[in-house]
């Protein structure tokens, strides 16, 4: 499946094998209400910051008195943010803080995070730093890393609010 925008609306296009053609399959996609999943890697909890871990916990339905989100982590951003583009729910990979205390993120902002942002607000969705639009990010490097967090609005803007709460 190739997912396609230019600023207008994001439309999905199906390989059809027996033309050999991409066709419209997808037209106007839109990130689903309310969200059915999150994608991280749960392995890495112990070196994010409390905001994310708190994050964390109500998507899991911790001390919240809701079911929380189903998790699903493949492993790849684009395989991941394409289930929660199709199906609602977020992506993100913070900042982790390495045993040397030194804080490190991994995902390249110019060439991974950007595109999927745009294409994230493109389905009424937002992609994050976790502080602010990562589109409103100016690069100072080719290959910048950043944190991210991806998918549905309204869970993006409770991420940002729990990582303010412990700043």
């Amino acid at each position: 499946m190739l997912v396609y925008t230019t600023g207008h609306g994001v439309h999905g296009f199906t390989l059809d094998p027996a033309v050999g053609e991409f066709l419209l399959s997808h037209p106007r996609m839109s990130i689903p209400e309310p969200p059915k999943y999150f994608s991280a890697n749960l392995g890495n909890y112990a070196c994010w910051s409390p905001g994310v871990q708190r994050f964390t916990d109500i998507l899991q339905g911790r001390g919240c008195g809701s079911p929380g989100l189903s998790l699903r982590y493949v492993g790849s951003l684009v395989a991941d943010f394409h289930r929660n583009l199709l199906a609602g729910g977020v992506f993100y990979y913070p900042s982790e803080t390495q045993s040397s205390g030194k804080i490190r993120a991994k995902l390249r902002l110019l060439y991974e995070c950007s595109p999927l942002a745009f294409i994230a607000e493109q389905a009424g969705g937002r992609g994050s730093d976790g502080e602010r639009n990562i589109l409103d990010i100016l690069p100072e490097s080719l290959h910048q890393r950043t944190p991210l967090f991806i998918g549905n609005r309204s869970l993006i803007d409770q991420v940002e609010k729990e990582i303010k709460r412990f700043v």
